[in-house]
């Protein structure tokens, strides 16, 4: 993935991943319109992208876009995973800074509040969920994967997979990340943390998912993101894929 244009004037791209969201993105989006400006002053943009969802969340989110000027909808013809869609949202945007948040109203929009005072000090912000809101099976999940990053790459954050972030264009903007499915927030971070960024970890809010199915602990998307984990590691740590370890603060 490359940036055409790494720098970019100030303000706050919200990136919103969407699959089969039709019954959370109406209101996802106008809590992103009625929120947002209450948080910064900054310029800012809501992109939602629709990964290739079986639904009425295309349709919706073209409609919202046509009402809303500051809205912008990106489709993809099938489900490529949330790393692409993520990913596709980042090449999406205009600003200096870009946020990404999941569209299933698990977090409270709220919070942004708390990473505005690390805005320009820090390069990275990462949020972590504080008493998370999910089945049992995937906090074992999520607590297996988190050890098992840590083990093979040394990777100590709280909550790798939290989809609560706000970071700088120009952490991403040299990364080529390759994992597309639920690796891709550990590879992204693993060449962050090498790439010596300044980041700082905040405790957010989760919530039990009212409307739509979650995917994260399906059969082939924990499949997917374990063939990714071993592709990975072996690129990582005996092929080309690592970064040269450059500091983006002096």
């Amino acid at each position: 993935m490359d940036f055409v244009v790494p720098h970019a004037e100030p303000g706050l791209s919200i990136v919103l991943p969407a699959y089969n969201e039709e019954d959370n993105l109406e209101t996802m989006v106008s809590q992103c319109l009625e929120i947002v400006p209450q948080v910064t002053s900054l310029p800012f943009e809501v992109v939602v992208v629709n990964d290739g969802s079986t639904d009425q969340t295309g349709a919706k989110l073209d409609r919202l876009a046509a009402q809303y000027a500051t809205v912008k909808a990106v489709h993809h013809s099938e489900n490529l995973g949330c790393g692409q869609a993520l990913l596709t949202g980042f090449q999406h945007t205009q600003y200096q800074h870009i946020f990404y948040m999941d569209s299933d109203l698990q977090f409270d929009l709220r919070e942004l509040s708390l990473f505005m005072p690390y805005l320009n000090s820090h390069d990275l912000i990462l949020g972590y969920r504080i008493d998370r809101q999910d089945p049992w099976h995937r906090l074992l999940y999520s607590y297996s994967w988190n050890k098992l990053m840590h083990l093979l790459f040394g990777l100590k954050v709280k909550d790798i997979n939290c989809g609560f972030r706000l970071f700088r264009r120009e952490v991403i903007a040299p990364m080529r990340i390759e994992s597309m499915g639920a690796m891709f927030f550990a590879e992204f971070l693993i060449k962050a943390m090498s790439a010596g960024v300044a980041y700082i970890e905040i405790g957010v809010n989760h919530f039990p998912r009212v409307s739509g199915h979650p995917t994260g602990g399906q059969v082939a998307v924990v499949g997917r993101a374990f063939r990714e984990m071993n592709n990975f590691y072996w690129r990582w740590h005996f092929g080309n894929g690592k970064l040269l370890k450059t500091h983006h603060r002096a």
